[in-house]
């Protein structure tokens, strides 16, 4: 359970182009193979070779847990069960898939969930709640973190543990470790970046952070993720 650098498309912001959780991985298909068989090894899962919505940027349009998995509202049913079929395929495992019905297609900004709870943002309605709900068979919860919407995008979490932007207040922390029974703290990526998303995948067998990361910064994730 480690946690290696990783940088795609030349850039540090991984976690824009690789959707991970337990049981597989989805990542661009022009990807090198060498970089397909880090993400193997890192995060213990096979990994698929998919576009989704017509796009490398698997990490903004894919969202979910090891129950279901969330997809932006344009994308075609055809486009969702093959990527059901392919998933049963690698994984061996059926995975639960639903369009989230909002404006937003970057739904992976608004959602923050593992296998125990999802938390996410105010712009979402309603009906979006009930769906991701069904979808990953867990607890919802609707609110901010440290006054953002865009609640996905400033923290990061896992089965095992959760990081999250540094402007949350300690009662937040608490919060958010409490909701979804992991080991909670504050902390950044690449060089400061309070936007872990962008620069964090992560699953209960490892983790990958951009490249730009610092010693401290690699540190923090190891303890909160797998100390």
């Amino acid at each position: 359970m480690g946690v290696e650098k990783l940088r795609i498309y030349g850039s540090s912001s991984i976690g824009a182009f690789i959707y991970a959780n337990d049981f597989f991985a989805l990542a661009p298909p022009s990807l090198p193979d060498k970089i397909f068989k880090s993400l193997e090894e890192t995060l213990g899962v096979p990994v698929l070779r998919r576009e989704v919505y017509g796009s490398h940027l698997l990490g903004i349009f894919v969202v979910g847990n090891s129950n279901g998995v969330l997809l932006p509202p344009y994308v075609s049913q055809e486009e969702l069960r093959s990527l059901r079929d392919e998933i049963l395929e690698i994984a061996g495992k059926e995975i639960l898939m639903a369009k989230l019905p909002t404006k937003e297609t970057a739904v992976a900004n608004l959602i923050l969930c593992n296998d125990r709870a999802a938390l996410v943002s105010p712009l979402l309605s309603k009906e979006a709640l009930k769906i991701i709900s069904d979808t990953l068979q867990v607890e919802v919860l609707q609110r901010d973190i440290a006054g953002f919407n865009l609640v996905g995008t400033i923290a990061v979490t896992s089965n095992r543990g959760l990081l999250v932007n540094p402007l949350a207040s300690d009662e937040e922390v608490e919060e958010l470790g409490s909701l979804f029974k992991v080991t909670a703290d504050v902390g950044t990526v690449n060089m400061g970046s309070p936007l872990l998303r962008s620069g964090l995948v992560v699953n209960d067998k490892g983790a990958l952070v951009g490249d730009d990361s610092t010693g401290p910064e690699l540190m923090r994730i190891q303890r909160v993720f797998f100390g």
